[in-house]
């Protein structure tokens, strides 16, 4: 296969920039940002077409990217437990965007699945670009520890 790497992973061109703007603009941590904003995210991250099977983030790694499930489903697994599914639009990994610290979670892909990685330079050069997507992104970040809270504490 054309892009073929070890592993089950296959680097592809963005296959439309338009459709990956609407996939991201229904996603809670993007939601906030504007179609020109998600644009230049978009030019800064890449596409990885992951085979069934494949480790997508493993738990305990640092990591320096996030993942934005196109198409495809995964499991997620904390201490080898499984703790949620990363359906289409489920972003996975964004904590190390903001920190770099050990994954919280291993995914591994359920089957075929189409990512957008979004890395942390990509993301700092969106944000160098158009300040204000700091701000959102913190914002949409704040909401979810929120739900988070309501969840764990009522």
């Amino acid at each position: 296969m054309k892009g073929a790497r070890p592993g089950g992973l296959t680097l592809v061109h963005m296959a439309s920039a338009k459709s990956t703007v609407s996939h991201l603009k229904n996603i809670p941590l993007f939601s906030e940002c504007s179609p020109k904003e998600l644009g230049l995210v978009i030019k800064n991250s890449s596409e990885r077409v992951l085979k069934a099977g494949t480790i997508i983030m493993d738990q305990g790694q640092t990591g320096r990217e996030a993942y934005v499930v196109l198409e495809g489903s995964a499991t997620v697994k904390r201490n080898g437990k499984k703790i949620g599914s990363a359906k289409v639009g489920s972003v996975v990994g964004e904590l190390s965007l903001l920190d770099n610290g050990p994954r919280t979670a291993s995914v591994i892909a359920d089957t075929d699945v189409r990512l957008l990685v979004v890395s942390e330079r990509g993301l700092k050069a969106a944000i160098d670009n158009i300040p204000a997507i700091s701000r959102k992104l913190l914002k949409a970040l704040a909401t979810r520890v929120r739900e988070l809270d309501r969840a764990h504490y009522g």
